[in-house]
This record gives structure tokens, sequence and C-alpha cells, in this order.
């Protein structure tokens, strides 16, 4: 079974937690932890949600943290992992042997156009111009 699949009722993931249900309830209101919701809105928590709860009641009894300050720890350590997994995707697309800027003829720092990061070079202009000045006559003409 997955980390986050939303298995244990109220009652179970805080026994599993060591809390009472009713701060299951509040932390749920605060934004703290999101159960997933059943179609009769009974909430159902996941393995990660139980650690997260653990963590909360660590933050708040051993550290002394208030609930906003945990808010606000949890809210910064999703923004890390998000940046991490971010990082990690950026690392994909860059060869550790490919340049993603390189120096132009007079000393500039550019971007290297053969690099899927560099922004394109931009283009001129399409202009319409008639078939004859741009082909050439034709057999037919």
């Amino acid at each position: 079974m997955d980390e986050d699949t939303k298995v244990y009722v109220i009652s179970v993931a805080a026994q599993l937690a060591g809390m009472h249900p009713q701060t299951l309830r509040q932390y749920d209101r605060l934004g703290l932890v999101r159960p997933a919701r059943t179609r009769g809105r009974g909430r159902r928590y996941s393995m990660r949600d139980i650690h997260v709860l653990r963590e909360v009641q660590r933050l708040s009894h051993d550290d002394g943290v208030n609930l906003a300050g945990i808010k606000r720890i949890l809210e910064l350590e999703e923004e890390v992992r998000a940046m991490r997994r971010q990082v990690e995707f950026l690392r994909t697309l860059v060869d550790p042997g490919r340049r993603v800027f390189r120096a132009d003829p007079t000393g500039n720092v550019v971007a290297d156009r053969l690099h899927p990061l560099a922004e394109p070079t931009p283009q001129p202009p399409l202009r319409w111009a008639p078939r004859q000045l741009t082909r050439g006559p034709t057999p037919r003409d």
C-alpha cells in the first residue's frame, strides 16, 4: 500500500497519531492536515497524514510552536520539497557536458542556442511574396 493512500478513518488515525479525534478535526479546519473525504463526508487519512500529525504534535509539545507557526513551517517544507523536485527535473534536462551559456565574439555572456533551456532566437517576420518571385518561373508559364 502506498504512503499516500487515504484509508484510515478518523478514530484509527487519531490512535496512530496519539491524539484525540477532535484534535484531528480542528487541525483539518485549520488546514494543517487535509484528509480525503468519502461521499458521506467522512475523513480518510493516509500514512503520510499520520506522519504530519505526529510532526505537528512534536513541534507543539516539544518545541512550543503555536499552530499558526506550525502551519507556516509545513507550508515552507512543502515548498522546499516542490523546489527540490523542480531542481531534479531541471538536472535531467541539462547534460553535464553541455553548456547553457557561452561568450559571444564581443565577450558578452549569451544563452547557448543548442541548449533545451535557452531562449529561441527571434526569427525575422515572414513577408508575403507572390509565388513567381520566390520560386521563379514554372513550366506552365
